[in-house]
Parts: structure tokens; sequence; C-alpha cells
């Protein structure tokens, strides 16, 4: 399954110290221009999702949905997590064509 490779990857990508996480952490990255993928837990509250959908468009950075709070936590070492961010372009694009193999892709596909 194409969810367990990506989690895989951010696994990865966290260690190489790619990855924020956490929602004023991944909110800052955006804003600063370093975050290249936002990725949020499909169970993540509404208002996460909208907050980052919002944010994603306007700085024009790509955001997708994977995985669960749990999964995507454990993925980088971390209890629960709703949101990440990836600020690597190379992992960026192994996660994107990872999930569009899968059918999984949201938002912002024309950004990348």
């Amino acid at each position: 399954m194409n969810t367990d490779r990506v989690l895989s990857l951010l696994g990865l990508a966290k260690k190489a110290g790619k990855v924020v996480s956490g929602e004023f952490s991944v909110e800052e990255a955006v804003k600063k221009g370093t975050a290249k993928l936002v990725l949020t837990a499909e169970d993540a509250s509404g208002n996460t999702k909208k907050l980052f959908t919002n944010k994603c468009a306007f700085y024009k950075v790509p955001y997708m949905t994977c995985g669960t709070k749990e999964t995507l936590g454990r993925a980088i070492g971390n209890q629960f997590r709703a949101s990440v961010a990836v600020t690597d372009e190379g992992f960026r694009d192994a996660i994107v064509k990872l999930l569009n193999q899968g059918g999984s892709l949201h938002g912002q596909k024309e950004n990348l």
C-alpha cells in the first residue's frame, strides 16, 4: 500500500531533519517558504484542514491528506500529529509520486 511507503519516507525525512511537525511549526514553515509539502491527517479537525488548505493555497505550497493522526505521528517518532511539513524537494517529489499512484492527491497538484 502506498500510504505505508509514504509514512516510511516521512520517517527517513525526519531522520534527515527535513520534517517540521505540529500546527504552529507547520504554519510558520509555510509562511517562511521553507515548507515544500504539507500533509494533514485524514482525521484532523475541520479547522486544521481549512487552515492549511487556505494557507497552502495563498502561499502556493502543495497540500495533501495522508494517514491518521496516529500513523503520521508514529512515522516521525511522536505519538500524534495532525499536520507535518516536508522541507526538502526530493522527499516532496517522492511522496507526491507515491500519493498520485494511489489516487490520494488533494489540493494543490498544479503547484508541483
